[in-house]
């Protein structure tokens, strides 16, 4: 994993990067289009913040005429355990049981959440 791979984005790129891993491929209009209608964005920046995604090699792109398709090459669940993983050893010291214990204790998990939670749990147990 490079350098670049292994840095964290920012609240915009992965705003942006959200879109583009739901939309699968797309121009920067598609992503305009993606936006939600609050969100204030130029043409441009969304255009540089793509470019910059690109160069963090999270995204690829190919001309077609006068725009560029910008792809995702990093998976999103790669990047969730890339971030989740960064989270662990800079926010709970390396203890993962340090995360789980603050999930349980703010969020308000429903009965289903929990229960789907405890068969995880199991599953890892026994395996």
């Amino acid at each position: 994993m490079t350098k670049n791979e292994e840095r964290l984005l920012t609240d915009t790129e992965l705003e942006l990067m959200n879109i583009m891993w739901g939309i699968g491929e797309g121009t920067v209009r598609d992503v305009m289009d993606h936006l939600p209608k609050e969100r204030d964005l130029a043409y441009t920046s969304v255009s540089t913040i793509l470019r910059i995604l690109e160069k963090k090699s999270v995204l690829l792109s190919r001309k077609s005429g006068k725009s560029h398709i910008y792809t995702p090459i990093v998976e999103k669940e790669e990047y969730q355990k890339r971030g989740l993983q960064h989270m662990v050893a800079s926010v709970f010291s390396g203890a993962p049981s340090q995360l789980v214990k603050t999930l349980l204790d703010t969020e308000k998990l429903g009965e289903e959440e929990l229960k789907e939670i405890k068969k995880l749990i199991s599953k890892r147990i026994k395996s």
